[in-house]
């Protein structure tokens, strides 16, 4: 529901971030305050949330729940620095940040899955004519100069008898993708639940590809809740406590997904309301998808992924089903 440039850091990025957080100390909350930093500006990845605070149930649980615009640097160095007991992040970019030794790991655990499965892919406008990952040989892909998403791309293009080293990587930071593909980009990478439903709303002519769908390795889980992994052990009743309310909102949300966008609406006035509400019909079944409840976490998709991430040489160790955990959920 963002740029993915803001998804995806570049490795010398993040480590530079992880050294930086071994001096830090994080400010402490206050009793039954907890602090939430979203990945990004508010948009219906976040609705559970906002639902949540609207209806009282995070007060119900003795919380007293803020949520927060993310820093330049991104919500893991908050959260990773103390600074906050949760943010909203995302598998990809979690695992960097947890393969390295113990010394400069970051203190992070995914707790929750926001959405079931990845709903991100690759966008093109209709009349360029990329139907499948071989077509973007020729192309010009939006690219964020990571080796992540060099790896996804060539994975997928010569996994379908195309050539990626035909593909031109543009690097690209725009925050518009429509507006990137009015420049000289070909095909940008996006979430279908904001960018693609854009598209629909507005009548723009696209074609998609779904990563999930082009290989189940990269039905990664994005974007997660993420808590800082000291603050649990401290805390574990509070973060139960926080998840059972963030449940009951996207249960809320599923079930009620007309009224949910009106939560979030009051709460970010300045979102497009056609697409809000159009957005929420679409990721009502898909929050929790074909997961026995909200929120859980399959080991052998998370771990597969990883998997491959270490296979490519894109995580310092073999992390396999690290950094996550289900325990928390109601």
């Amino acid at each position: 529901m963002r740029n993915k440039c803001k998804v995806v850091w570049t490795l010398a990025v993040l480590a530079a971030i992880i050294g930086s957080l071994a001096a830090c100390s994080g400010r402490k909350a206050a009793a039954g305050q907890v602090r939430v930093v979203l990945d990004w500006t508010p948009n219906t990845n976040h609705t559970g949330l906002y639902v949540a605070l609207e209806k009282g149930w995070f007060a119900e649980e003795g919380l007293k729940v803020q949520i927060i615009q993310p820093p330049e640097d991104g919500a893991l160095a908050l959260l990773g620095s103390g600074s906050v007991e949760f943010a909203i992040d995302f598998q990809e970019t979690m695992g960097p940040a947890i393969a390295k030794t113990a010394a400069d790991a970051l203190p992070i655990q995914a707790v929750a899955a926001i959405i079931s499965h990845n709903t991100s892919g690759i966008m093109s406008l209709a009349q360029t004519g990329i139907k499948r990952p071989r077509d973007l040989s020729g192309k010009r892909f939006a690219s964020w100069d990571t080796p992540l998403v060099t790896a996804i791309i060539k994975d997928i293009v010569d996994g379908d008898g195309g050539d990626f080293n035909a593909v031109t990587m543009i690097p690209n930071f725009a925050t518009d993708a429509f507006s990137a593909l009015a420049t000289d980009i070909d095909a940008i990478w996006i979430y279908y639940a904001w960018d693609g439903i854009a598209a629909e709303v507005n009548g723009i002519a696209i074609d998609y590809l779904d990563l999930g769908r082009i290989n189940p390795l990269f039905d990664f889980y994005t974007p997660v809740i993420v808590a800082n992994t000291n603050w649990l052990a401290a805390n574990p009743e509070t973060a139960k406590k926080f998840l059972k309310a963030a449940s009951r909102g996207y249960n809320f949300a599923m079930e009620n997904p007309a009224q949910a966008g009106e939560i979030l609406l009051k709460h970010a006035p300045e979102l497009d309301r056609a697409l809000v509400m159009r957005s929420q019909d679409y990721l009502a079944s898909r929050y929790q998808g074909d997961a026995p409840r909200w929120g859980e976490i399959f080991p052998e998709r998370w771990g597969a992924f990883y998997g491959w991430m270490y296979s490519r040489g894109l995580l310092e160790k073999d992390i396999y089903s690290e950094g996550f955990t289900n325990e928390y959920l109601p």
